[in-house]
């Protein structure tokens, strides 16, 4: 099953392949695969908050945002790490964080209660 994000004015997306507190803006239709999600989260931004766009300009994500946190179960990358004299792994996994500013009309609740739909335990 897939859940569709279409291109929208007021919504911004984070995700690994972007530089850190990086964003960019949704100007495409685009699915996720919810076969692949391990796990998502759902809050309100409470204080205005600074990110980047590509360019390296500031954009402040204002209170009253809405996020969608999407952590999918595989991997982004690996990276050899040690840790008191005991070598491992670290183990990144995709994310991806929409950002759906406070004028965005309809496609939060959209997405979030096809979601909540799939969920087997109703409060």
């Amino acid at each position: 099953m897939f859940i569709k994000v279409r291109k929208n004015c007021g919504i911004y997306m984070e995700h690994n392949g972007l530089e850190q507190r990086h964003l960019v803006p949704v100007t495409s239709n685009f699915l996720i695969n919810l076969n692949h999600v391990a796990e998502v989260s759902f809050y309100t931004i409470k204080e205005s908050k600074i990110r980047y766009d590509l360019e390296h300009h500031e954009v402040t994500i204002p209170p009253h945002t809405r996020v969608i946190h999407i952590q999918m179960n595989y991997l982004y990358g690996s990276y050899k790490e040690t840790v008191n004299d005991k070598k491992g792994r670290l183990v990144d996994r995709c994310y991806y964080k929409l950002y759906f500013m406070p004028e965005e009309m309809g496609q939060y609740e959209g997405i979030r209660s096809q979601i909540e739909g799939l969920v087997l335990n109703e409060d």
